[in-house]
């Protein structure tokens, strides 16, 4: 995610107008939140090769991806990333699953073949049916108890490995920041605390913390 280029983010604004209201319709992940205004989520969100041509690059050098691979994006949204890695690694194997009906509906056009609706907490995959398995923000909008299964069933589906970002902070400041952004994430912790988790539910893939 070194790649990712950074937004600027308007924490005193994003505090105004996160009300309980606005997390509950955010939390739907439906329209609102991927193409509402602003205060509910992305603000509309639409395929940019900027934000993941750089990042799918380093996740084919890191597992040695080519076209007898297959990845699978845990909370692909409307494919955007996986658009990216098809472009970059023509007939690789890729499947998406999300928890928003909306964003599969709404797919990019390319992408609808390959993405469906599902539930990070239970894939319905084998074990070890990818090389690789990727989950960008999207584990943490669970439950805790479910954001263990979840990570659990990412290590259970991965062969050559895996990948996750999660809402995190390392000290006073930044959790304070990350109080005041947050408006999804149902389980965020402090880098040490998720390195902890990891170890009890026994993931063993790479992962990145999102800090605002």
């Amino acid at each position: 995610m070194a790649k990712y280029p950074q937004a600027r983010r308007n924490l005193d604004k994003r505090i105004e107008e996160k009300t309980d209201e606005v997390r509950k319709i955010a939390r739907q992940f439906g329209k609102e939140f991927f193409d509402g205004e602003r205060k509910y989520g992305y603000g509309g969100y639409n395929y940019n090769p900027k934000y993941w041509s750089g990042v799918v690059a380093d996740f084919q050098k890191r597992w040695g991806l080519d076209k007898n691979s297959s990845i699978l994006d845990v909370g692909c949204g409307k494919g955007f990333m996986l658009y990216d890695v098809m472009r970059l690694i023509p007939g690789i194997k890729i499947e998406g699953i999300d928890i928003s009906e909306y964003a599969i509906e709404n797919a990019m056009d390319e992408m609808k073949p390959y993405v469906k609706a599902g539930n990070a907490i239970k894939l319905d995959y084998d074990d070890k049916s990818f090389d690789a398995v990727i989950s960008i923000n999207t584990v943490h909008n669970l439950p805790l108890k479910d954001c263990k299964e979840a990570i659990r069933e990412i290590q259970r589906v991965a062969k050559k490995g895996a990948f996750i970002t999660v809402d995190a902070y390392r000290n006073k400041e930044e959790k304070k920041r990350m109080e005041m952004w947050n408006l999804t994430a149902k389980t965020y912790m402090s880098v040490s605390e998720w390195k902890k988790l990891f170890k009890e539910v026994g993931y063993t893939g790479d992962y990145w913390w999102f800090i605002p």
